[in-house]
């Protein structure tokens, strides 16, 4: 079988070539927090794009470490630009964890995490350490946040260094109860600010 061999000529000649596919993730946003009370998106501020343009939005938590021990990362949406950060959730929260002793290890159902029908921030974490190797990393996905027809549903998975030297990793999904378009969402603990890290925000395109 014979070998075709090309050159800088043949190469030249090329007229065309099938696209190379970008991928279904179209980078939009990243903010960055340095000592910082809550990390925000809002539709049409700053670049961000939070509306019809993708159905799926998801966002990517780096590192993200408090200022204070054993802090909470919480979220919450808003239907007004940012001016109020509190849509009515239904959610669910379960967790499971293991110890660096591997002696305490359990999968659980959280009732004090979840919410019914509340306007609170939803928790996204369990408790997380502040020292200086200690964070919490995860992602949350919105669904169609511009629809005015359904509820807005999302799905979030973290993971946590406690404090107590525990990886806990916490599921959390619900939906916030609006058919009003979501155009922001703000992140933030508990207690104390988000001392480091980066939120990343990327639009996810139609197949």
């Amino acid at each position: 079988m014979a070998l075709v061999k090309y050159n800088n000529n043949s190469i030249s000649a090329v007229t065309s070539a099938p696209l190379i596919p970008l991928g279904a993730l179209t980078h939009i946003k990243t903010l960055t927090a340095s000592s910082s009370a809550t990390l925000s998106f809002v539709h049409g501020s700053s670049d961000v794009v939070l509306d019809s343009t993708y159905p799926i939005y998801k966002f990517e938590f780096i590192n993200i470490h408090p200022s204070a021990s054993d802090g909470r990362f919480l979220f919450n949406l808003s239907i007004d630009g940012g001016s109020n950060y509190n849509v009515t959730k239904t959610t669910t929260f379960f967790r499971a964890y293991n110890n660096e002793g591997f002696d305490n290890t359990a999968l659980s159902y959280e009732t004090s995490d979840d919410l019914a029908q509340s306007t609170s921030f939803q928790r996204l974490s369990d408790t997380t350490g502040n020292d200086n190797d200690q964070s919490c990393v995860g992602s949350l996905n919105l669904f169609s946040p511009s629809s005015t027809t359904f509820v807005k549903h999302f799905l979030s998975t973290t993971n946590t260094y406690q404090d107590s030297d525990y990886s806990v990793n916490n599921y959390v999904a619900g939906y916030g109860n609006t058919t009003s378009a979501v155009n922001g969402i703000q992140f933030k603990f508990d207690s104390g600010n988000i001392d480091s890290g980066k939120i990343k925000l990327y639009g996810i395109k139609d197949s």
